[in-house]
């Protein structure tokens, strides 16, 4: 019976044993843990195995989102805005993650006006472009024109030629006139000059 009893007391000892030193591991094993990426980054380069070496790496990322600073403190990096922004701790608080956000709908709107902006400059030069090339024609269009040359005009028929008018009552314009009516009156008078009567013919006697 004492046995017994000793041999109980040795079990239970030796079951406190056990939870004290579960109790001590536990205890060192959150005191050890990682307190940012660059210590997490740290551990995981220790760790023989490159796939291993590799995973833990990528765990401590995914884990920890802040980067230290050289002067302290810690700094986030959105690759979404191409920006870092400041934090207090390895990863962005509930308030930090909320002004980022803010950000970065900034950011976007920023974008988004930027690209209107370039759009309607791009029509505007396009605009200006076809109305110097309009402008630019409708230049060139007379001269060449007036290059081109003009068919030569037909040399007027003399005898179709409206006759130069005259002063009235002068001599160099009524002496033709008057010289044509007294023509016509010797005619009526005296017959034309070339019409002279025949000459009987003279026969001869046998």
């Amino acid at each position: 019976m004492l046995a017994l009893r000793n041999q109980t007391v040795l079990m239970a000892a030796m079951i406190g044993c056990v939870a004290v030193l579960s109790s001590q591991a536990r205890a060192q094993w959150w005191s050890h843990a990682p307190a940012d990426f660059e210590e997490c980054a740290d551990v995981a380069e220790k760790t023989t195995a490159k796939d291993a070496r590799t995973k833990a790496l990528a765990d401590c990322n995914a884990k920890f989102a802040g980067r230290r600073k050289p002067g302290g403190g810690y700094t986030y990096f959105d690759f979404m805005q191409n920006r870092s922004f400041d934090i207090a701790g390895p990863n962005p608080t509930a308030e930090e993650q909320k002004q980022i956000d803010e950000q970065y709908a900034a950011y976007l709107e920023s974008q988004r006006r930027h690209s209107i902006a370039a759009a309607f400059a791009a029509k505007q030069q396009q605009l200006q472009q076809q109305s110097s090339l309009k402008s630019t024609l409708e230049k060139a269009l007379p001269l060449a024109t007036a290059s081109v040359p003009k068919p030569p005009v037909p040399a007027r028929d003399p005898r179709r030629a409206k006759p130069a008018t005259c002063p009235r009552d002068s001599f160099s314009c009524e002496w033709p006139r008057l010289s044509e009516s007294i023509s016509d009156l010797k005619k009526a008078l005296f017959g034309s000059p070339s019409s002279k009567p025949a000459r009987p013919k003279q026969g001869f006697s046998g």
